[in-house]
């Protein structure tokens, strides 16, 4: 960093002279005058105590010197040693502003040199034989504790106070400890180094170390350079690895590594906004870049599987929610790269959603498969397609921040009764609700085309009762029931009974016109035996045909019985009642009646909840509890 005024001149390490002033200096023995100032005795003597303890501590002229740590061996000792820099540094100010050319200011050049070896020295051991206690965790950790003394002017001539240290620590653990007496000691050197014009010889070492802990900490996270085609030919098992561990990864860099740090160079260099600037921003932006680079990449893979998805959804999630700390932590404007980078990689998170959704959508129209679902079950399209809206709702919040700006679907092909809700309001929708509206219009138009293969139409609308039934439940059981509304889930189930009428109508409509509409009128008993031979017939032609047929759902599957039995059941036991009068008369149409009331309502209650082979009916006289066979009560509810 650039140095100031008269320090720069007199106290760089490189500088062995300085520029004298061009009146004449005081000679030596000037100074032993009895008309000597104050200043200057005491400047003499702050040289000479500063020779004394600084050349204790000189490793090139002691050899326990260069095998000993000061601040290890006596703290008390290395506080003092500081406040002789201090004094030393005074002095030299004294001796320039009066102008002097004499042997004292080289020589008092020559012992702020080795001084500032010897701190220099001292910071490099402290910060790495402390990397343990030094590392972002411990520093994040301390930093919500009480702070250690932090500047050499707070020190007096008694030295510093070991007790107090001991005292600071009472209430936090051993490690959080070491780690703040680190701290504390970093701080003092750095405050006396740089105040002596040394900046470049303390911030060098602090950079070289803590780059080398913040780059170690990114790759034992998990996080490597790659290139965009080293992703792109990742396959899917190994790149969701590595977003997996990506995420794991912002979590613990963002608490801790970056946290860590940061506080450690405000800490360390707070005397000094530009200094502490200059180091964290060194230290940390590449290792940043790197890790907010990496969504980047992952949004620009030309994968797209499913999972793809919420895997982008996650990423984003990851930065957004961190978005804060990373604005306070990487607030300086020399790491506004870092920001920029974090917000590109949203951007490009966003059109990664948004090309997903695309692609959904456009799978979802261009299903080409034709063959008919057996037993008009829900289709496989309908499975996956809810299922995955059903997932991405759990994303409601993050979604709503991607896509608020984006253009509402355009209605072009679709019918409108679909969409649009005759007794809404003017207010309009959220955008996100709109999306999710829209995409479910799509899925349910697909399958209002698919229902056209089936050759029964009875099992067309059975079909569409049965997935748009699966739609609503899935809704109803998830986030989805708030994106969409109290007033889509009414109207739509207005449709499933629709389409359960339309079923019963089309695939039940014969047996119930079989009965005679006035089942209590005089019949005869050739009129009985026609009707009887109408209805066996109809009945177990019905019920052949929706043997086969599935209704997953419960609610509608009882639904659809409760209300075939409303509608059969009841005419038939009055018709039944009618012919057994005629039976006592005329006993040869005993064996036109096959059913009883009760196997009628058992037959029905088998058919959607168990089953009965037809093609061994019980006689009149069976009971229908003794024929019940090949029962389908796990395939009805699958």
């Amino acid at each position: 960093m650039p140095r100031k005024g008269m320090r720069s001149i007199c106290f760089h390490p490189k500088t062995l002279s300085f520029s004298t002033s061009p009146r004449s200096s005081p000679s030596r023995t000037s100074l032993s005058t009895p008309g000597r100032s104050f200043s200057e005795s005491t400047m003499e003597q702050n040289i000479e105590v500063a020779s004394s303890l600084i050349m204790k501590w000189n490793p090139e002229t002691s050899t326990f010197a260069k095998v000993t740590s000061l601040f290890y061996e006596n703290k008390r000792e290395a506080m003092q040693f500081l406040k002789c820099v201090t004094d030393l540094q005074k002095a030299m100010h004294l001796l320039v502003s009066e102008g002097s050319a004499d042997g004292r200011i080289v020589r008092a050049q020559n012992l702020m040199q080795i001084a500032m070896k010897r701190l220099q020295k001292e910071f490099y051991q402290i910060l790495s034989t402390n990397r343990a206690y030094l590392d972002p965790e411990s520093v994040s950790a301390r930093s919500s504790r009480a702070s250690t003394r932090s500047s050499t002017s707070d020190y007096d001539d008694d030295g510093f106070a070991d007790d107090e240290i001991r005292a600071a620590g009472d209430s936090i653990s051993e490690v959080e400890q070491v780690s703040s007496i680190a701290m504390a000691d970093l701080r003092s050197i750095a405050e006396c180094m740089i105040s002596s014009g040394y900046a470049k010889e303390c911030v060098s070492v602090y950079k070289i170390i803590r780059k080398s802990i913040i780059d170690e900490g990114i790759y034992r996270l998990g996080v490597e350079r790659m290139s965009s085609s080293q992703v792109n030919k990742m396959d899917w098992a190994a790149l969701d690895l590595r977003i997996k561990n990506w995420l794991e990864a912002v979590k613990i860099s963002m608490r801790t590594l970056f946290t860590g740090e940061r506080i450690l160079c405000d800490h360390v260099f707070a005397i000094s906004d530009s200094i502490r600037e200059s180091c964290f921003s060194e230290i940390s932006r590449e290792g940043a870049i790197l890790l907010f680079g990496f969504p980047e990449l992952v949004a620009k893979t030309k994968k797209s599987p499913t999972e793809k998805m919420f895997r982008v959804l996650d990423m984003y999630t990851a930065i957004s929610e961190n978005w804060a700390e990373i604005e306070s932590i990487f607030s300086f404007e020399s790491t506004s790269a870092v920001r920029s980078q974090a917000l590109n990689s949203l951007v490009q998170l966003s059109d990664s959603v948004h090309t997903v959704l695309s692609d959904f959508e456009s799978s979802i129209q261009k299903d080409s498969s034709r063959t008919p679902i057996p037993g008009a079950d829900v289709h496989p399209l309908t499975f996956h397609s809810i299922n995955y809206l059903t997932i991405l709702g759990d994303y409601s919040s993050i979604l709503s921040d991607i896509i608020s700006d984006w253009p509402p679907p355009a209605k072009t092909s679709l019918p409108k009764s679909y969409f649009d809700s005759p007794d809404s309001d003017d207010t309009p929708a959220p955008p996100l609700s709109v999306r999710f509206v829209w995409l479910i219009l799509v899925l349910l138009c697909k399958l209002d085309g698919k229902a056209r293969h089936y050759k029964d139409v009875s099992l067309s609308y059975l079909f569409l009762a049965n997935n748009l039934q699966y739609v609503i439940s899935k809704v109803q059981t998830s986030n989805l029931q708030y994106l969409l509304g109290e007033e889509w889930v009414t109207k739509h189930e207005a449709k499933v009974r629709q389409f359960a009428e339309n079923y019963e109508r089309l695939a039940w409509g014969q047996v119930f016109a079989s009965l005679p509409e006035n089942p209590s009128a005089s019949i005869s008993p050739e009129e009985a035996k026609e009707i009887l031979k109408r209805f066996n017939s109809s009945f177990e032609a019905a019920y052949g045909k929706q043997n086969s047929c599935i209704i997953s759902d419960p609610k509608l599957r009882e639904e659809v019985q409760v209300s075939i039995s409303r509608k059969l059941t009841p005419v038939y036991q009055e018709f039944h009642n009618k012919v057994m009068i005629i039976v006592q008369r005329q006993r040869n149409i005993r064996i036109h009646i096959r059913y009883s009331p009760e196997d009628i309502e058992n037959y029905l209650s088998d058919l959607f909840f168990g089953g009965i082979d037809m093609g061994s009916s019980p006689s009149y006289s069976t009971t229908p509890s003794s024929s019940s066979s090949h029962r389908r009560r796990s395939r009805l509810s699958s």
